[in-house]
């Protein structure tokens, strides 16, 4: 029997992964999960760890394809960022970012090295990394759900700034890692990824200025051609530089909303996402190592779940101190918990930094939670949107049935 060629592989393994994909969110249905737990669960499933449904060599050709996502995504965060929206909330929502992101970091740093018994660099490095939240799940979350207002721009706007400080910690962590191990630091060392990041925001301001130029009496298919080539290009660009393209999608449809007010370009981009996103969260959840996962042990339940308590606390003591209304105090903590595409770049970095054994630790660690955190995390973010009165919650279960049988 002749070996099957690579497109037929190529063209049925996605076939495979999306189908997969639309099981998965019929299981999740049954139990009021939202779809991006089902896509990560039938990831899991088809993947290496278990089935292996699709081979190893194309799962690790499809890095693309969170890039294409992850910029898909921030250009649609961007749209939160209308600049009456900042002038209110801008400092609170700097004040609670603040206080979620680094509260977490602390409490993941001590607690690697006191209850743990972990190296400083170790733990600090952990703890930088421990700041990060991936907007992704959340987004498709509220996507799926249709969920509007104040609540989800405070929440968006959060998410996406905890980036900023995340690359912050991080260059400074290394910086200090650096000087205490060699004895001194280059300055190019704590300024390069910050340089980086800096000019893939002017990338995304430079694009937006251009696009709104560009889309000016343009049908409406040409402006929809035009925005994807933007966005591809971002996102093509950042890659080469090992640059998340999170901040420079974001700030390119933020940008692109204050000049323009045109928000049916993002509707239209919106309608390309479904089999984007299903391949993201689908291609993720087959990266998951379960025996990796297991020799992570205790270490990584105590990451897992130090950093849950550290993002829940710091949100709500921020939500206070800024005089939210309790609803934000008390639930807005529950939709903190995804970490994915930022923290799994840097843990890649963070890996030379350290011995080999320690190094290949975290990375587990890392690559692990961020699974287990975007499994989770779709469920918790539904739970805080029912508390905060955003969604009606599912009152019984013929009607759920219903609804399933019905979509």
């Amino acid at each position: 029997m002749e070996s099957i060629n690579e497109t037929t592989l190529i063209l049925c393994s996605l076939s495979i992964i999306l189908f997969a994909g639309f099981l998965g969110t019929r299981m999740t249905k049954l139990v009021s999960l939202p779809n991006v737990s089902g896509y990560i669960l039938a990831g899991v499933f088809i993947g290496p760890s278990l089935m292996n449904l699709v081979p190893l060599s194309l799962l690790n050709h499809m890095g693309f394809i969170n890039d294409i996502a992850l910029g898909f995504i921030a250009f649609g965060v961007g749209k939160f960022f209308k600049k009456e929206v900042i002038k209110a909330t801008g400092l609170k929502v700097i004040v609670i970012t603040c206080f979620e992101a680094l509260l977490a970091g602390l409490l993941v740093t001590f607690a690697m090295r006191y209850l743990f018994n972990l190296s400083w660099n170790f733990s600090l490095i952990l703890g930088a990394i421990a700041t990060a939240t991936a907007p992704a799940s959340t987004m498709m979350t509220i996507r799926q759900y249709h969920v509007k207002g104040d609540y989800v721009n405070t929440l968006l706007q959060i998410v996406a700034l905890d980036d900023v400080i995340c690359l912050l910690t991080f260059s400074v962590v290394v910086a200090y890692i650096n000087a205490s191990t060699l004895g001194s630091v280059e300055i190019q060392e704590i300024m390069l990824p910050i340089l980086l990041n800096a000019a893939s925001w002017v990338l995304g301001i430079l694009s937006a200025i251009t696009l709104s130029k560009l889309l000016k009496h343009r049908s409406t298919d040409n402006k929809l051609i035009l925005t994807l080539a933007f966005l591809l290009a971002i996102s093509g660009i950042c890659a080469q530089f090992d640059v998340s393209p999170l901040l420079s999608c974001m700030i390119f449809g933020a940008v692109y909303i204050n000049i323009t007010k045109d928000k049916k370009i993002f509707d239209q981009v919106n309608s390309f996402n479904p089999p984007i996103m299903s391949l993201f969260f689908i291609v993720s959840g087959m990266r998951l190592d379960v025996m990796a996962l297991m020799s992570a042990g205790l270490i990584g339940v105590g990451y897992f779940a130090i950093r849950i308590i550290g993002k829940y606390a710091g949100t709500a003591m921020g939500c206070r101190l800024t005089g939210m209304p309790t609803t934000y105090q008390k639930y807005m903590g529950l939709a903190m918990i995804p970490q994915a595409g930022v923290a799994i770049g840097l843990a890649f970095l963070a890996e030379r930094l350290l011995p080999a054994e320690m190094g290949s630790l975290l990375l587990t660690i890392i690559l692990s939670s961020s699974v287990l955190y975007e499994m989770v995390g779709p469920a918790c973010a539904k739970l805080s949107f029912i508390f905060a009165g955003l969604i009606e919650p599912t009152h019984s279960v013929a009607h759920h049935h219903r609804k399933v049988i019905e979509s």
